[in-house]
C-alpha cells in the first residue's frame, strides 16, 4: 500500500453512523503478546447481494483447529443476521464487544455468517463504501472486519471464492480478486460474476468493486510465454487519461523480470481508479484500488511531478504481489517486511526509468522532510515497532522510507549481485507465507554471506543517528574518524551503535581527482580508518549516494565544500556538499540574527557557477537550485524559530535572485524555448524555469510577475502553468487573481487539477495565506468527505510553515479544529494531522506553547478515535 507520501508539488515553499466511541484510553497490542492463530481458515467463500444502501454478506468459512481455544471472528460495527455451523443453525455464540466467538467441537467446520451493510453510510472508506456511484472496498489494516466476521490478521491465509450479484445497470461491472470464472444474468435486471483466486491471502488482500466503469485494455506476455489481461478501470471519459499508468505497468512486470526474477502469477491483472481513497493505493491480489491522482494523467491537467507519482506507485502496487502477497506478514509489526523492501524496488525502478542521481536526490529530501522529523519527535518508532494503539497510524515514514534505506544498506554492503541472490532465498524460502523481518534478514545473511548480527539494531532502535567525521593527515596518511550517537527517543533513552556503511572519497584538490571510492562501516561507538598515499591534505567526501540514513557533521571549511559542489564526481554529493553549504549559513543566520558575508558571496559563487555549467542537464540544474527546506533547517536547531528561519531562508532567496537576476532571467528565457515532451531534457527545462521564478520572485518580484503572467498565459501543460501559478500566488497583486480565477473556471469539474488549485494557494508565501485558507473551506468546491480534497488544502497548510507557524497561533487553531471536526467522519485522515503540533517541544517558548495548548483541546474531546487518541496522547506525552 501507498501511504499517498510521494513528493508534493513545488507550492511556493514549494461515518458518522457507524462511528464507535473507543475507550479513553484504547488497548495497547505488543509485538512481544503475539500467539499463532487458533484456527486456520483454507476456503473463504463470500456471497454479497450489492446495493449502495443496504448489502447483504453471507460468509462460508472452513476452519481447522490450530490450538485450544474458540474460534474468534473479529467484527467492527457488524451484527450477525444468521450464524450456521456445518449447515446447522448454531446456538453455542457470543458476541465479545465487536468479535463473534463460537465454541466449536472438533478439528474441522464450516461456519456460516451473515452480515447486513450499509456502503453509503460509511464514511471512514475502511471495509466496503460507496464512492459516487460505486461500490469498492479497502481492507488494509483492519477493514475486512467491517465487511464480515473473520480472524482479520495477516497471518491468517485462505483461497478465497466470491459471488456478486446486484443490478446491471448501476453495477455494469463487477470485480474481485483472482480470476473471473463465471458470470451471468439473474432476474429483475440483476447480474452476477463469480471470482476465484488461487493463491492464498490474508483477508487484508481482499477487494471488491462494482460499478459503471470502462477499461483501458492490453496484454503483457510474461518470461515464460503466458499472456496476461492488463486492464485499468476509470469512469467513462478518463480512459485517455491512463496511457501513462498502463505504460507504467507493463514497464513493472519487464523489470521485476529482469531485476529480481519475479513473474506474474495469474491470468489477469486489474487497477481501478477511485476518487475517495484514504491512501495513495492498495496493493490487494489481482486487483489493485488505486486514489485517481495516481493514475490520471494527460499533459494538460497533470504535471512532471504527477506523472513520476503514477509510474512509481502503480510500479509499488505491482511489486507488491511478490513482496508482500505471495509472503504477507506475520503481524502488523512487521509491516517494513512489505512495505520497506517493496519502496526499494519502486525506487530502483524509478532510478532505471529517468535519472538515478535526480532520484536518488528526490527520495533523500523525502526522507528529511518527513522522517527525520518523526525520528527526533514525540511519534518517533522503530521500523520494526514494539507497541501501538492503532495500527493505521504505523503507516509512516520510518516504516515505509527508512525502512528502504535500512534495506538498501543491506544492498550496499552485500553488493547487487549477492543481494539478488539474498531476495531470491527469501522468495524461494517463504513462498505462500506469513513472515517476519528477521525472516528476510535472515535470507539475506544466507545469500551475502553477510554478518548481520548487529545490522538487526536498525530494526530495533528509533532515532537518526548523527555521525561526526574528522580528517587528520600525518606525512602521506589520511585518517578518517568517525563518533556515532543515536539520541534517545519516547521509550528508548539508552542506545547502542549501530552498523552504519559510508561511501567516501578522498579528493586531490590540485587534481580534483580521487583514487576511488571506498565503502567503511563504521560499527561501533568510534571508528579509525587511515588511507595512504595524500602528500597533502585531501578534501573528503562522505556519505556519497546516501549510503546510510545518518545525518553527518563533516569538519569541512567552506572552502571545502565549494570544491565539493563544483568538482565532486558522485552527483549526490555535489548536491549535498552545496547544501551543507546553505544550511551553515542559514543555521548561523538564525541563531546570530545575521548572515556571514564571506558565506553569502561563496553561496552566490557556487550558484552562478550551476547557472553557468554547460555539463549539467537541467533535471540536475534544477535540484542543485533548490534551498533546503523549512522543515529541514529547523531539524538542525535544537530549538527553532521558524519565524526566523523564513525570514533567513526568504532572504538568501533574494539575495541570490537579485544577485543573478540576468542569469535567472537568461535561463528562464531558454527554458521557455524548449517544446513539450516527457523526455528529459524537456522536462529538466520545465524544472529549471519553475526554479527561476522562484528566485526571481524573491529577488525582482516585478520581474517575477511579468514572466509569470506571461508564462501562464503561454502555457500548453500543467508544468508550466502550476509554475507560473505558484508564483503568482504567492506574489499578489491583480495578476493573482486573474489567474486563479481562470485557473478554477478553466479546470472547473476535474476534481485532481481543483486540488491543485486549492493547495496553490494554502501552500503560497502570500502574507494573508491563513484568510485564503479560511476563505477556500467555505467555498463550494470544499468538502470534507474526500481526503484528497482535505488534505489538497489543510496539509499544504499545515506543511507550510510561515502559514502553519504564525505567530498569532491561527494556523495551530485552525488545524486542531479541522481535527476535532473530522475525526467522527474518517479518524484514518484526521489522525494525520496530528504530528505537525506534536513537533511543539522543538518550537520557540511563544508557539510551543500554543501548539501544546491546540493538542490538549483535541485530547479533551469525547469520544476520539483510537487513530487521533494514540497520536495526540503520544504527542503530549510527558514534559
Amino acid at each position: 500500500m501507498d501511504i499517498a507520501s510521494r513528493p508534493s508539488e513545488p507550492i511556493a515553499n514549494p461515518e458518522t453512523a457507524d462511528a464507535a466511541v473507543p475507550p479513553q484510553a484504547p488497548a495497547t497490542v505488543r509485538r512481544a503478546d503475539y500467539r499463532p492463530p487458533a484456527w486456520r481458515v483454507p476456503e473463504t467463500h463470500l456471497d454479497f447481494a450489492l446495493g449502495l444502501d443496504a448489502t447483504t454478506v453471507v460468509t462460508t468459512l472452513k476452519v481447522e483447529r490450530a490450538g485450544d481455544e474458540p474460534l474468534r471472528l473479529n467484527g467492527d460495527g457488524l451484527a450477525a443476521r444468521r450464524v450456521a455451523v456445518d449447515g446447522v443453525a448454531a446456538n453455542a455464540w457470543h458476541m465479545d464487544g465487536d468479535d463473534l466467538v463460537i465454541d466449536l467441537p472438533g478439528d474441522a467446520h464450516e461456519v456460516t455468517v451473515e452480515t447486513a451493510l450499509n456502503p453509503a453510510a460509511n464514511t471512514k472508506l475502511m471495509g466496503l463504501y460507496a464512492s459516487n456511484g460505486m461500490l469498492c472496498t479497502q481492507c488494509e489494516a483492519e477493514g475486512f472486519r467491517r465487511i464480515a466476521f473473520f480472524p482479520d490478521r495477516p497471518d491468517v491465509l485462505s483461497v478465497y471464492t466470491v459471488r456478486m450479484s446486484g443490478p446491471k445497470a448501476q453495477f455494469p461491472i463487477l470485480l474481485s480478486n483472482g480470476n473471473n470464472t463465471a458470470s451471468g444474468e439473474g432476474e429483475d435486471g440483476s447480474h452476477w460474476a463469480e471470482w476465484h483466486d488461487p493463491w492464498p491471502k490474508p483477508s487484508y488482500l481482499f477487494a471488491l468493486v462494482a460499478g459503471d466503469l470502462v477499461a483501458n485494455s492490453s496484454t503483457f506476455t510474461t518470461m515464460s510465454g503466458r499472456e496476461v489481461a492488463l486492464n485499468i478501470w476509470v469512469r467513462d471519459g478518463d480512459q485517455a487519461r491512463t496511457s501513462h499508468a498502463m505504460d507504467a505497468l507493463k514497464a513493472s512486470m519487464k523489470w521485476d523480470e529482469e531485476t529480481f526474477g519475479r513473474e506474474y502469477d495469474l491470468d489477469l491483472f486489474n487497477i481501478v481508479a477511485v476518487s475517495d481513497f484514504n491512501m495513495g493505493a492498495m496493493e490487494n491480489k489481482g486487483l489493485n484500488v488505486f486514489n485517481t491522482r495516481y493514475i490520471l494523467a494527460d499533459p494538460e491537467t497533470a504535471t512532471d511531478m504527477d506523472y513520476d507519482g503514477i509510474e512509481g506507485v502503480v510500479a509499488h502496487e505491482y511489486f507488491h504481489n511478490w513482496s508482500g502477497n505471495r509472503i504477507t506478514c506475520r503481524d502488523w509489526f512487521q509491516l517494513s517486511l512489505k512495505e520497506g523492501f517493496t519502496v526499494l524496488r519502486d525506487q530502483l525502478f524509478s532510478q532505471d526509468m529517468g535519472s538515478p542521481a535526480v532520484k536518488r536526490i528526490e527520495d533523500v529530501r523525502i526522507l528529511r522532510s518527513a522522517q527525520f522529523p518523526e525520528d527526533s519527535g514525540p511519534l518517533a518508532h522503530p521500523i520494526r515497532p514494539d507497541s501501538y494503539q492503532e495500527i493505521s497510524n504505523f503507516y509512516t515514514s520510518t516504516v515505509y522510507n527508512k525502512g528502504a534505506e535500512v534495506i538498501r544498506m543491506m544492498r550496499t554492503m552485500a553488493g547487487e549481485a549477492a543481494f539478488r541472490k539474498g531476495t531470491d532465498l527469501y522468495f524461494d524460502r517463504h513462498d505462500g507465507e506469513a513472515a517476519t523481518c528477521e525472516d528476510f534478514v535472515k535470507a539475506i545473511e544466507d545469500g551475502t554471506g553477510l554478518d548481520l548480527a548487529h545490522f538487526r539494531k536498525w530494526y530495533e532502535q528509533a532515532g537518526t543517528p548523527r555521525v561526526t567525521a574528522r580528517l587528520e593527515h600525518d606525512g602521506t596518511t589520511a585518517t578518517l574518524v568517525l563518533t556515532q550517537t543515536v539520541p534517545p527517543t519516547p521509550g528508548q533513552p539508552d542506545k547502542a551503535p549501530m552498523p552504519i556503511p559510508l561511501r567516501v572519497a578522498l579528493f586531490d584538490r590540485a587534481t580534483k581527482a580521487h583514487p576511488g571510492e571506498e565503502l567503511v562501516v563504521l560499527d561501533g561507538a568510534e571508528g579509525r580508518f587511515a588511507f595512504d598515499g595524500f602528500a597533502t591534505r585531501p578534501v573528503l567526501s562522505i556519505n556519497r549516494g546516501f549510503s546510510a540514513p545518518v545525518a553527518i557533521e563533516a569538519e569541512q571549511s567552506v572552502d571545502d565544500l565549494v570544491f565539493l559542489a563544483a568538482s565532486d564526481d558522485d552527483p549526490f554529493a555535489r548536491y549535498e556538499a552545496l547544501q551543507m553549504l546553505v544550511v551553515r549559513h542559514l543555521v548561523a543566520a538564525v541563531e546570530n540574527g545575521s548572515a556571514d558575508a564571506a558565506e553569502g558571496a561563496a553561496i552566490r559563487a557556487a550558484f552562478a557557477a550551476i547557472l553557468a555549467d554547460e555539463t549539467l542537464d537541467d533535471l540536475m540544474r534544477g535540484e542543485l537550485l533548490i534551498l533546503p527546506g523549512e522543515a529541514y533547517l529547523a531539524e538542525q536547531l535544537m530549538v527553532a524559530d521558524p519565524g526566523a528561519i523564513r525570514t533567513a531562508r526568504e532572504a538568501l532567496k533574494a539575495d541570490l535572485g537579485a544577485a543573478l537576476s540576468d542569469a535567472f532571467e537568461a535561463l528562464h528565457a531558454r527554458a521557455s524555448a524548449v517544446p513539450y515532451s516527457l523526455e528529459a531534457a524537456a522536462r529538466g527545462a520545465r524544472k529549471v524555469k519553475t526554479q527561476a521564478l522562484v528566485y526571481l520572485a524573491a529577488g525582482r518580484p516585478a520581474v517575477a510577475a511579468k514572466l509569470a503572467k506571461a508564462q501562464y498565459d503561454a502555457a500548453d501543460n500543467m508544468t508550466d502553468r502550476q509554475g507560473a501559478l505558484m508564483t503568482l500566488a504567492g506574489l499578489g497583486g491583480p495578476e493573482r487573481e486573474a489567474a486563479l480565477e481562470d485557473f478554477h473556471a478553466r479546470f472547473a469539474g476535474n476534481a485532481l487539477v481543483i486540488d491543485k488549485w486549492f493547495s496553490l494557494q494554502a501552500g503560497s508565501l502570500h502574507p494573508d495565506v491563513l484568510s485564503h485558507v479560511e476563505a477556500l473551506a467555505r467555498h463550494p468546491d470544499f468538502t470534507m468527505s474526500n481526503p484528497n480534497r482535505v488534505r489538497a488544502l489543510y496539509m499544504a497548510m499545515a506543511v507550510n510553515p510561515g502559514a502553519f507557524h504564525d505567530a498569532s497561533g491561527r494556523g495551530y487553531a485552525m488545524i486542531a479544529d479541522l481535527i476535532l471536526a473530522l475525526d467522527p467522519i474518517n479518524p484514518q485522515t484526521a489522525a494525520r494531522f496530528v504530528a505537525p503540533l506534536g513537533r511543539w517541544r522543538r518550537i520557540e517558548p511563544g508557539r510551543a506553547a500554543m501548539m501544546r495548548a491546540a493538542l490538549e483541546r483535541i485530547a479533551a474531546a469525547p469520544g476520539l478515535s483510537r487513530d487521533t487518541y494514540e497520536q495526540v496522547t503520544k504527542s503530549l506525552g510527558s514534559d
